[in-house]
């Protein structure tokens, strides 16, 4: 009776007995019955002895600024008083916490978010009861933990999907490999894959499990899989594993990392919501031999800061980072490559996006043939080293024939005529807009906080003055903004 009841409700009644069954930590089944229950038990009470007659009540001081109420005639039916409901306005989290030994780090997690305001309600897989209880997870959360998929609480009003509705972000943590599976794979034999599957809100894993599950081909493959579904990821970091003497990356990102990448993806929708963006940066590392290298003085700063602020904008950002000594900015997905190679792979793996900016200094040249050990160094006899070109990745992005994004910006670093060489950069590669700078060692560009960009495009050339290169970043988002908002084809800056 109660599942027929709450089918025939319209949306906004649901809405607010779900908010209702919430707040008791009752399901909405049981829900319906107190109300029910109430209800009778009251219009019992009033058949059996009316309602109750002014007369009968004591005398007390009349109050002036208290109209008296209207009297009702005898058996009028009582005046029904609507109930005062008031919505619920904070953040959503679905916490899905997986089956591993960082599972008891999702209990912080719980507080850490509801410290910010946020309110959490939580799935446990089967594996995951294993290390940490419902009842621990329950407490935390204040409500009822969902654990599975043919709960008769939850399911006589299909739960699964309501969960995977009724949330403004799922977080997945740990997030093991059989959880990144299942959702590249899109099965849903339980009921965290059949939310994951269920759901059209945005999804944030973290990754937890030992670093030769990690490094395994099946498990990249399920990454490049979830990312180019749209799934952020954060962390995972390297350090000890459960198992003894084991260490290497693979260890689930701490609470707060979490935190820190999930706040932007439950703020207010920006002028980039909606739309995704790919950036390159840092240097690559093209390697000699075990202990050397071929490479160059890039920091990434530039390209984190231009990828920070496209996500405080509302982006869904990819960010392919060579070697830099940077922390992984919050709110994106971050892939961290070390060769020239490997960041073309990544990117072409990352389309479709809206914007491609390839701020990254990749190395021109490659050896051929890296040694498989040190080179030796010989007395008065200089190693030959055989160099052949790298791919040229904004080139290849640029000229893509099918799948090319709407927007793809690349960099131009100079030490000389820097103008002249932006603008035959611009027409060889074939991208939309080039940003030139120069970088010859008195400018303190390279691998400094400041800098200087003339933004050379088709229609001609725009001098920024000098400034931070968060600055340069903010400026850039915005200078997308309004070129995404023109009709398709015009280019101007």
């Amino acid at each position: 009776m109660a599942s027929l009841t709450v089918r025939q409700l319209d949306d906004k009644l649901k809405r607010l007995l779900r908010l209702r069954a919430a707040r008791h930590g009752r399901s909405m089944e049981d829900e319906v019955r107190v109300i029910l229950r109430q209800a009778a038990t009251e219009t019992a009470r009033e058949d059996l002895i009316g309602p109750p007659n002014p007369a009968d009540e004591p005398q007390a001081r009349p109050q002036v600024s208290a109209p008296t109420p209207p009297r009702q005639d005898v058996g009028a039916q009582p005046e029904l008083r609507r109930p005062q409901v008031i919505a619920d306005q904070r953040p959503r989290v679905l916490l899905i916490v997986g089956g591993g030994i960082a599972a008891y780090k999702s209990l912080d997690l719980i507080r850490r978010l509801q410290d910010r305001g946020i309110h959490v309600r939580c799935i446990l897989t089967a594996a995951a009861q294993h290390f940490i209880t419902p009842l621990a997870a329950g407490a935390l959360c204040g409500e009822h933990v969902h654990t599975d998929l043919f709960d008769p609480r939850s399911e006589f009003d299909v739960g699964h999907i309501r969960l995977a509705r009724d949330t403004d972000l799922i977080v997945v943590a740990p997030a093991t490999a059989d959880l990144m599976a299942k959702t590249a794979g899109g099965h849903a034999d339980d009921l965290a894959s059949a939310v994951l599957l269920a759901t059209n809100r945005p999804i944030l894993m973290a990754p937890a499990m030992n670093p030769l599950m990690w490094a395994a081909r099946a498990t990249k493959r399920n990454l490049a899989q979830l990312i180019a579904d749209g799934v952020r990821i954060v962390g995972p970091n390297t350090g000890e594993m459960a198992e003894r003497g084991e260490a290497g990356l693979g260890r689930m990102a701490e609470p707060l990392e979490i935190v820190t990448a999930a706040e932007p993806l439950l703020r207010a929708p920006g002028p980039l919501t909606g739309r995704r963006v790919l950036v390159t940066s840092g240097p690559t590392s093209e390697p000699i031999d075990p202990v050397r290298f071929i490479a160059n003085r890039s920091s990434g700063k530039q390209g984190h800061a231009i990828a920070t602020a496209a996500a405080a904008a509302g982006a869904d950002v990819v960010l392919i980072s060579g070697p830099v000594n940077l922390p992984d900015p919050p709110g994106m997905t971050v892939i961290k490559v070390e060769t020239a190679r490997q960041m073309l792979e990544a990117a072409e793996k990352a389309l479709p996006v809206d914007v491609a900016i390839f701020a990254a200094a990749v190395a021109d040249w490659r050896t051929e043939r890296p040694s498989d050990s040190k080179i030796k160094k010989q007395q008065g006899q200089a190693p030959v080293l055989k160099l052949v070109e790298n791919p040229d990745i904004l080139s290849t992005i640029a000229h893509r024939k099918s799948g090319r994004p709407r927007l793809v910006i690349g960099f131009a670093a100079e030490t000389d005529d820097v103008i002249a060489n932006a603008q035959a950069k611009l027409a060889k590669k074939g991208s939309d807009w080039i940003l030139a700078n120069d970088v010859s060692p008195e400018t303190g560009i390279m691998g400094g906080d400041s800098n200087t960009i003339h933004l050379v495009s088709a229609a001609g050339i725009e001098d920024w003055p000098p400034q931070t290169k968060d600055d340069v970043a903010r400026r850039l988002v915005q200078r997308i903004v309004n070129e995404l908002g023109k009709p398709s084809g015009s280019s101007k800056p």
